[in-house]
């Protein structure tokens, strides 16, 4: 059965990684890499793991404590059994949890993914084939520039301006459109005078309240 596609917020969210081994430190990167808060619980800690200044290290074995307060949980040992164990305790105690390998003590996946600013690509098989998320990723790569999170944030900037100057969503869908296709074709981001003239043209000048607000460079 494939995984629903759900992106959240991670940005200082308290999870927990139970293993402190090489698939362990992956597993932190990507959820550092999303502004987790990160804590490791295992008896011995890769010192990459331990070097990260973010992340806080427990060298114990895992016990049912480890679990108070946190939203998120990776079982990421090299013990099935424990993470079966990890992953019924998060089950129980309504945490999502993933168990690294275990598809059956998973509540959800890692997919593989593209990141630049806040655009994001994810790739999923459903855990059946890794090799097959691998070769997507690389295959959209040429795609994910930075120009994509530089254009996403310049963007976010005008949302709200746009919304109050246009009349319709199919307005507001135009100057997104064309400001991205202007964008791409130079290869780089809009300044606030070529939003500006943007707006002007798809609306034919319509104001906002009878003044028109001007948009920043």
């Amino acid at each position: 059965m494939s995984y629903f596609p759900m992106f959240i917020e991670l940005k200082n969210r308290r999870c927990l990684v139970v293993g402190g081994g090489r698939i362990a430190l992956h597993k932190v990167k990507v959820l550092e890499d999303f502004g987790a808060a990160v804590t490791v619980a295992a008896p011995e800690i890769l010192p990459e793991i331990r070097e990260r200044a973010d992340v806080i290290c427990r060298e114990k074995k895992f016990d049912l404590a480890d679990l108070d307060g946190q939203e998120l949980v990776v079982a990421a040992t090299n013990d099935a059994k424990l993470n079966s164990r990890i992953s019924e305790a998060c089950r129980r105690a309504g945490i999502p949890v993933n168990a690294v390998d275990q598809m059956q003590d998973c509540d959800f996946i890692f997919p593989a993914y593209l990141k630049e600013g806040e655009v994001v690509a994810a790739f999923s098989s459903g855990g059946q084939s890794p090799a097959l998320t691998q070769y997507l990723k690389e295959q959209m790569r040429p795609v994910m520039t930075p120009l994509l999170g530089e254009l996403a944030a310049r963007l976010g900037e005008i949302r709200e301006l746009v919304r109050r100057r246009t009349r319709s969503e199919s307005e507001r869908k135009r100057i997104y459109q064309e400001l991205l296709r202007e964008t791409l074709e130079r290869e780089s981001v809009f300044s606030g005078e070529e939003a500006e003239e943007t707006i002007q043209k798809i609306t034919g000048g319509n104001e906002d309240d009878g003044q028109t607000e001007k948009i920043e460079s």
